[in-house]
């Protein structure tokens, strides 16, 4: 590893940590408006609809300029979305510009790994960046939770409201966004020294039209390659899951295992605890040629979650949310890498992230949608927890039919 690898880990980290942390500032947010329960998922929503309507453009973008450039004006958008925020803007719009933010940072961050290291480091880069991932995730499900938690209201939000000037944040909520500010501000500074690298892929015309035709040939392309069609599958349902299996495991735990908003977030901390572990052993273990073979741990995972509407107990539901998390880092890292390097081949890495985001949001837009007209149903918290884990099972083993048996 050298310093530009390290500055690189260093800028996502942050970001990421950032990003987390926003999530359950934003939650905390809606209900001290008192929003209806049905906004948390749209709020993911209006997050995640960025990275399918800009699709076709971030790719081009990511290609078309160096990548630490690219994480330098995303973290710029996501620090407007933050002000937004704290200047009264509705919470689901300002979140919405955060997510705008992710989108162009996506293609940047993961496409930077297959310019900047050969063919045969990409699982063990994408190992690295995984676990510093998860490792952001982690610490942003704690300090998010602590940030809106009790003792912050009552100590540093007490104190705040003491002062004479205060920037107007005079509540919990608003507290924990402009600390998560400072996050995305750290981020960027980082992004200023990230190595350039020589400008890969980049498109001969700008137009409108032609970054549509573009897009579409290459979605086609992509999908069509064997390799390429069963990590898309993957990544597409491992981030759908994990992005609803977040919010789900929120109520699963205020039901289940009677914790509050603060204790439950803590909980998610957990699942990435198991996923940076499943990543880690992946990194160490699964070549690249044998990506393809890690999909059955996929169904098992499935199953485990659904072994959650047995459990009312924290002490057995951390080991059994860090397991569900270790399977899911163990059987994506691999498909994130075998993406990454077919991708590059095909295409250019910028482009090939923007299908990948492009997918796994349509993904995430579908089971949350799923989640949300769940919730409107009214279904019990058990009868979701069965539906969602059957429903990750089923492809998973539907996928493992049709590939298992393929190598890069």
């Amino acid at each position: 590893m050298n310093r530009g690898f390290y500055t690189i880990l260093a800028a996502q980290f942050f970001s990421a940590l950032a990003d987390n942390a926003l999530l359950f500032a934003a939650i905390a947010l809606l209900k001290s408006l008192s929003a209806p329960a049905w906004q948390i998922p749209v709020l993911q929503q209006s997050f995640v609809f960025a990275f399918i309507a800009l699709a076709p453009f971030v790719g081009p973008f990511a290609d078309a300029l160096p990548k630490g450039q690219v994480m330098f004006i995303s973290n710029g958008v996501k620090i407007l979305g933050c002000l937004g925020m704290l200047w009264g803007i509705n919470p689901l719009v300002a979140y919405g510009l955060v997510g705008i933010g992710a989108a162009l940072y996506s293609p940047a961050k993961y496409g930077i790994l297959s310019e900047y290291f050969p063919q045969q480091r990409l699982v063990w880069a994408n190992g690295w960046m995984e676990g510093l991932t998860v490792a952001a995730i982690i610490l942003g499900a704690i300090i998010g939770g602590t940030l809106i938690g009790q003792r912050v209201e009552e100590h540093v939000i007490a104190r705040l409201g003491g002062l004479k000037f205060n920037a107007g944040i005079d509540t919990v909520p608003e507290f924990a966004i402009a600390i998560v500010l400072g996050f995305y501000v750290l981020a960027a500074l980082f992004n200023l020294y990230i190595p350039k690298l020589p400008i890969d892929h980049a498109l001969p015309k700008r137009s409108l039209w032609f970054l549509l035709q573009d897009f579409w040939r290459c979605f086609k392309q992509l999908w069509k390659d064997p390799l390429g069609q069963v990590s898309l599958a993957v990544t597409a349902l491992f981030w759908g899951a994990g992005t609803t299996l977040r919010l789900i495991v929120l109520i699963w735990a205020a039901a289940a295992l009677k914790l509050n908003l603060e204790q439950a977030t803590q909980l998610t901390a957990a699942v990435a605890v198991g996923i940076g572990l499943g990543a880690a052993l992946a990194a160490r273990t699964v070549p690249l040629s044998q990506a393809v073979r890690v999909l059955k741990v996929g169904i098992a995972m499935g199953f485990t979650v659904m072994a959650m509407v047995w459990v009312t107990d924290w002490r057995i539901a951390l080991p059994l949310m860090a397991l569900i998390g270790a399977m899911g880092g163990y059987f994506v890292v691999p498909m994130n890498a075998l993406l990454q390097h077919r991708g590059h081949l095909l295409m250019g890495a910028g482009h090939s992230i923007a299908l990948q985001n492009f997918n796994e949001n349509l993904s995430i837009l579908a089971m949350l949608g799923i989640y949300t007209l769940m919730l409107q149903a009214e279904l019990s918290v058990n009868a979701i927890v069965l539906v969602f884990g059957s429903l990750v099972a089923a492809v998973m083993a539907f996928l493992t039919k049709q590939h298992g048996g393929k190598s890069a």
